[in-house]
């Protein structure tokens, strides 16, 4: 029984290359197909969800130190960073190619392609990002590229995951905030908190802010050098200036930190670590983010669900991440509260509740917007 759960556990991270592979049949058949990696996300994953239920199983402890160093793991998420470089150069050829289509058939195509950039892309990079070599680390940084949102590899790791559940943190949701509300100051924030991250960092070393060694600077220039790229790139296979890439390569990646941002609103929406006497926050626990175990979505995010292990131990590879009973539990996979969340009120009305079920479970106060 071991065996075989972790065989189908194996088999299914592999269900991510799903969607860029709708991606590009959506394009050539056009119509309808060009939401296909949307409809599939946003329709066909909740539904699988619901009649899949939930996995609830955790790998045997004996086993966790063989899965952790197993190569199959790794290579998936290699792969998909040097994939998702290379699909978007062809995204980019396919806008450039026929610019006459309409204008709905290239918003389906830009929702989908940043829902492939962002939905996998950036969660392949949060899993990369967290390893303590550079080449994965490297990586990390070459997928945030291609989404202009590299500030999130220093906000993440030396910001979030140190004020999690805290009202410093930018990435954690009030209870009462809209996820419209909460888009713009953790887009703003985050961006803000990865400079004053990195500057303390500088100044610690005795470097200038505005040198070289600040990867801020870096972080803005290089996705922006990608795109002259993309723009000389395309430019040359379809023998004229494609002014198209350059709005389309913005609109995927807002879409793309988007569809993060909303993810993060999803993971701690109102949930607040206690403040201690001497003014510190107790450590971070299970019950300071909402879990999901539901199978089918996990398997397309890389079990990013289970965040609550994910938080206690941030360097827990994806393939070994733990169900906690004691987590709150959302009452569906990502996709489906995410359609939720952009639905204030139908939000508020399942989330609100959940709050005041888990603020009776543990006495926390929710954190008010």
């Amino acid at each position: 029984m071991k065996t075989s759960k972790i065989i189908i556990r194996k088999i299914g991270f592999l269900s991510a290359f799903i969607l860029p592979a709708l991606l590009v049949a959506g394009y050539y058949q056009g119509g309808i197909g060009y939401f296909y990696p949307l409809i599939f996300a946003f329709v066909c994953i909740p539904l699988m969800d619901y009649y899949v239920g939930e996995d609830r199983y955790n790998v045997p402890k004996e086993l966790e130190r063989i899965l952790s160093t197993e190569q199959y793991y790794r290579l998936i998420t290699h792969s998909w960073a040097y994939l998702q470089v290379i699909l978007l150069v062809w995204a980019c050829w396919a806008v450039a190619q026929d610019p006459g289509r309409p204008w709905y058939e290239w918003l389906g195509f830009t929702l989908s392609t940043g829902v492939v950039t962002g939905g996998i892309g950036i969660t392949v990079a949060h899993e990369l990002g967290h390893k303590n070599n550079r080449y994965d680390q490297w990586m990390a940084q070459l997928i945030l590229m291609t989404v202009c949102y590299m500030h999130f590899f220093i906000e993440h790791n030396h910001g979030h995951h140190v004020h999690v559940a805290t009202p410093r943190d930018p990435a954690t949701a009030r209870r009462g905030e809209s996820f419209y509300r909460f888009w713009w100051r953790t887009v703003t924030g985050s961006f803000r908190s990865a400079w004053n991250i990195e500057k303390e960092r500088l100044t610690k070393a005795g470097k200038p802010v505005w040198s070289a060694h600040n990867r801020m600077l870096w972080y803005m220039v290089l996705p922006l050098l990608y795109l002259a790229f993309l723009f000389g790139t395309v430019s040359l296979l379809v023998d004229r200036l494609a002014w198209e890439v350059i709005p389309f390569f913005f609109a995927q990646s807002i879409v793309a930190f988007s569809l993060l941002e909303v993810v993060n609103y999803v993971e701690h929406y109102g949930l607040q670590r206690r403040q201690l006497s001497n003014g510190r926050y107790e450590r971070v626990r299970p019950i300071h983010s909402w879990n999901a175990s539901h199978m089918i979505s996990n398997f397309f995010l890389f079990q990013l669900q289970r965040h609550s292990d994910h938080h206690a131990y941030a360097s827990r590879p994806y393939q070994i991440l733990r169900h906690f009973d004691e987590s709150p539990q959302l009452p569906a996979g990502y996709p489906t509260m995410i359609l939720l969340a952009l639905v204030p009120p139908l939000w508020f009305r399942v989330m609100d509740a959940k709050l005041d079920e888990w603020q009776r479970s543990y006495g926390a106060p929710p954190a008010a917007a």
